[in-house]
């Protein structure tokens, strides 16, 4: 007799990440195509002779690192194994019942609904508006007294589109201050908007106890692979996600690799102009091929080819492209370096691809 196990795992959804092959480009995870600075490789392979020690459970230089770096307090500060372990974990702090509601977006960050499910929560969904972006009025007018945690991506992944901070204050201003409000910031360091309309999430928090932002080492510091995400936010709240957090989950390499990015973090920000670059290039050329793109504050771009997406996936493939089709919604491209991009582009752009997909 097999051991019995939640009857509601059968319809949780895996979470799928971006496919690799070796003999294609992979432009489907968001990845930094560029490795650690040989300043954090040399921190990297110090701190993997120390392999047998556990790591600081607390985090404490990290955390330290990070509140001077963002002027903020230790207290305020708290470290996951990527972001993604800290949505989960906002999860299990603020829902406690089957009838607790997780509101966000859709289509938005694919693991929202999964850490939901897994805390036993109900997962809200809000459609995107008509351009691709958050809907906030029908997100605020879907605020029910159930509502417990609301994850607001922006920028948006998969689409790349993002809100000004105006438009996210008019937004807190009609949520109850009693709902946490994450604005999950994974992408913030490619975001390019005016300086009065600038949505800095830990600006927005520092007054609003209720608001939490959500970071990451992942994208534009190169560190996916060693999974370092943190929260910045309200100490009561910081606390409460201590004290769910998995002992040990941010390992001694990870720790190091972020201490040591910190510090270099003026050359590896420095190449997220590249990236955009890029980004840019690549969307004028699909533009000009007939593709509608919107406008991306992310290191990827959103085609949404709707019913299409997946075939369009499998004929990148087979012209050794990953990409990353979302169902029938749409295909999101990472812009990678430039070889690898004019790959792609020579794939989307040939006449028989735009015929097949747009024409």
């Amino acid at each position: 007799m097999t051991a019995r196990l939640r009857p509601d795992l059968e319809s949780l959804p895996a979470y799928t990440p971006g496919r690799s092959h070796p003999d294609a480009v992979k432009l489907a995870s968001n990845e930094s195509t560029l490795g650690p600075l040989p300043s954090v490789a040399k921190v990297i392979a110090a701190s993997a002779e120390l392999a047998n020690r556990y790591p600081d459970n607390g985090a404490g230089e990290l955390r330290a690192a990070l509140a001077e770096f963002l002027g903020v307090e230790v207290e305020n500060v708290a470290l996951g194994c990527g972001s993604v372990a800290l949505c989960q974990e906002l999860v299990q702090i603020t829902c406690a019942a089957p009838e607790d509601e997780v509101l966000f977006a859709w289509r938005s960050f694919e693991a929202y609904p999964i850490v939901t499910q897994v805390g036993r929560a109900r997962a809200v969904r809000v459609p995107l508006t008509e351009d691709y972006a958050h809907d906030l009025d029908a997100m605020a007018a879907a605020v029910t007294e159930n509502t417990k945690l609301i994850f607001v991506c922006n920028p948006n992944n998969p689409t790349g589109t993002v809100h000004g901070r105006a438009a996210v204050l008019r937004f807190l201003d009609s949520v109850p201050d009693h709902i946490l409000v994450v604005l999950d910031e994974a992408y913030y360091e490619y975001l390019r908007m005016p300086a009065d309309d600038h949505p800095d999430g830990i600006a927005i928090g520092r007054d609003r106890p209720n608001v939490l932002a959500l970071r990451t080492f992942s994208k534009a510091y190169g560190l996916a692979g060693l999974r370092v995400g943190y929260a910045v936010g309200d100490p009561e709240v910081i606390t409460a996600l201590l004290k769910v957090h998995i002992p040990f989950s941010v390992n001694r390499i990870a720790q190091a690799a972020a201490i040591a990015s910190l510090e270099a973090r003026h050359e590896l920000l420095d190449r997220t102009d590249h990236v955009i670059a890029e980004r840019e290039r690549m969307r004028a050329a699909l533009e000009r091929a007939g593709y509608r793109i919107p406008p991306s504050q992310a290191n990827f771009l959103w085609l949404p080819l709707g019913e299409r997406s997946t075939e369009f996936g499998a004929a990148s493939a087979d012209s050794r492209v990953l990409v990353r089709p979302y169902a029938a919604d749409g295909v999101r491209v990472t812009a990678g370096d430039p070889h690898e991009n004019d790959q792609f582009l020579a794939f989307a752009t040939a006449p028989e691809t735009v015929a097949r997909f747009i024409g």
